[in-house]
């Protein structure tokens, strides 16, 4: 509920900017897509099911985000850092925080023609 409440307080401020961007960090355990299909990388992962639901939702609300915002300069993304070291995994990450913001710099960053309503991780889209 965060990441919509705070979207929907910047938004008016979005609004005005030409050249809005909005990167919500998701993760591929939130690709449904990935969960359902037999020998994906994540396939049968059923450790952490809680988190894997809230960023399916992130990615719907992204889609639905980006639709609704589409006839504007704003640009919906969402994106997958990788498997990062943090404190949530206690550090047992494979890249380093740099690395895995470099996709949402990216997304940030986007050009006026750059894409909205993908889920991508390091250049590469991803199924929802």
């Amino acid at each position: 509920f965060g990441l919509v409440e705070t979207t929907l307080a910047f938004l008016p401020l979005l609004r005005k900017s030409p050249a809005g961007r909005i990167v919500n960090l998701s993760s591929i355990l939130g690709s449904m897509a990935s969960h359902a299909t037999p020998g994906s990388p994540i396939y049968g992962f059923l450790a952490v099911p809680a988190y894997s639901a809230s960023k399916a939702a992130v990615n719907s609300y992204t889609v639905q985000l980006a639709q609704e915002l589409k006839d504007t300069s704003i640009k919906v993304n969402a994106v997958h850092p990788g498997y990062v070291k943090t404190d949530m995994n206690h550090g047992g990450g494979m890249l380093e925080v740099t690395e895995g913001a470099k996709t949402s710099v990216e997304m940030a960053l986007l050009p006026a023609n750059g894409p909205t309503g993908t889920f991508v991780h390091m250049g590469e889209t991803l199924p929802w």
